[in-house]
């Protein structure tokens, strides 16, 4: 049977279950009842340590700390528990990846002793303002990340209210940007993506030049990164893929097929990225730096086809060529590829939910972003029209009168 004994008239409880040699105690407050091990073995240490945890409990509850409901720590936990066996596959895994790391990394150290009925807008604007306050080491988030962290923050949020737990969901969207400037995301221009790839071109007949005079193996190293970006940056901007999709890709997920409706060849592409598993075909332009890579590597069907990311390699040749920013001050990235991609496709004329479902977006994220800032998608006849003036009006006739 378990020992037990009572402190402090009877408030608090210091009792030993079977065979354990470690006391914990109990007591009743604010409704709820309190339970935690002392983890010490002797009674009259046991029944201190009780003393000052009913005390400490008591002060809390006087400055209003004492929370006698589930927290966002339990919910979060719930959430992790969850997400993943919930979606079963649906998710990306870095994907669910990226939640659990917000979860743990940011929320959790913010929201996580709070009782989840006082998680109100007010404390999700405290957190963003948290978030936005400079210090000293802090890296400030961007907007983007930000808006990641109110997305996971929203889940969690939800696995609650479906456990119960609250009753309706606070209102966490971002106060003040409500009609925020819709921007176009940086892209190279037709002009300015055959500067890219002519310098990139240039950086790999240059390495070979050195390695072929200096005859050294480590040279190769560097000869091969060259021609990877090269073909890298031709493959992306002709399949519109992105580049963690990219990352990801094996050359088994590529094959080189002849379009039965233009009679070119093409590359059906199983793209593997946030979403699951969706497909691309690419345009005629991505096949031979796609070949070149085959012949250059000698793969395996399981070896991914962009084992390094380049982004270090990317970013020095656009500052070389003065290509880092766009005219709005907006920084490319291996992304911008993307963007070009799309853009092109619609300065070309293409059906725009044709272009959404090769790139696994929608139609509204390309109008919003794409699709705004490109002149050719403005039909000039079609803005320019002019109601036909009306004929002017032939006056009439003055009648004489007769006198009689």
């Amino acid at each position: 049977m378990a020992e037990k004994h009572t402190i402090l008239e009877g408030k608090v409880h210091v009792y030993r279950r079977n065979e354990s040699p470690i006391w914990h105690c109990s007591t009743f407050l604010k409704g709820k009842n309190w339970r935690v091990s002392t983890k010490e073995e002797s009674l009259s240490r046991a029944k201190d340590w009780a003393e000052d945890w009913y005390f400490g409990l008591k002060d809390k509850g006087r400055r209003g700390e004492l929370v006698g409901e589930k927290t966002f720590k339990d919910a979060a936990d719930q959430f992790i528990s969850e997400y993943e066996v919930l979606t079963d596959g649906e998710r990306n895994a870095r994907w669910v990846k990226d939640h659990y790391r917000r979860v743990r990394t940011y929320l959790v150290p913010f929201f996580g002793k709070m009782g989840l009925s006082t998680i109100t807008a007010g404390t999700v604007q405290e957190y963003r303002i948290s978030r936005m306050t400079p210090e000293e080491g802090k890296k400030l988030p961007s907007r983007s990340t930000l808006h990641h962290e109110t997305v996971t923050l929203r889940l969690v949020l939800k696995t609650a209210l479906r456990h119960r737990w609250v009753a309706h969901l606070p209102d966490i969207s971002q106060p003040y940007k409500k009609s925020a400037k819709v921007v176009h995301r940086a892209w190279f221009t037709p002009e300015e993506y055959k500067q890219l790839y002519q310098a990139t071109r240039a950086h790999a007949h240059d390495a070979r030049a050195v390695s072929l005079k200096a005859q050294k193996g480590e040279q190769a190293h560097r000869v091969w990164l060259a021609e990877q970006l090269h073909d890298k940056i031709l493959f992306l901007t002709n399949t519109g893929l992105r580049p963690d999709e990219a990352n990801w890709l094996e050359y088994r997920d590529v094959e080189v097929v002849k379009d039965g409706p233009t009679g070119q060849k093409i590359l059906e592409i199983q793209v593997r990225g946030k979403r699951g598993v969706g497909y691309c075909k690419s345009t005629s332009g991505a096949v031979f730096p796609f070949e070149r890579m085959v012949a250059r590597n000698k793969p395996k069907p399981t070896d991914r086809i962009f084992p390094v990311d380049h982004k270090k390699q990317f970013n020095t040749i656009l500052d070389n060529i003065g290509l880092k920013l766009d005219r709005e001050g907006n920084r490319r990235t291996l992304y911008s590829l993307r963007h070009s991609y799309i853009s092109f496709r619609l300065l070309e004329g293409a059906d725009i939910y044709q272009i959404a479902k090769n790139c696994r977006t929608s139609v509204e994220m390309i109008e919003k972003h794409y699709a705004v800032h490109l002149k050719n998608r403005l039909d000039a006849a079609a803005i320019n029209v002019r109601k036909p003036r009306p004929a002017p009006r032939a006056k009439p006739e003055r009648s004489e009168h007769i006198q009689d």
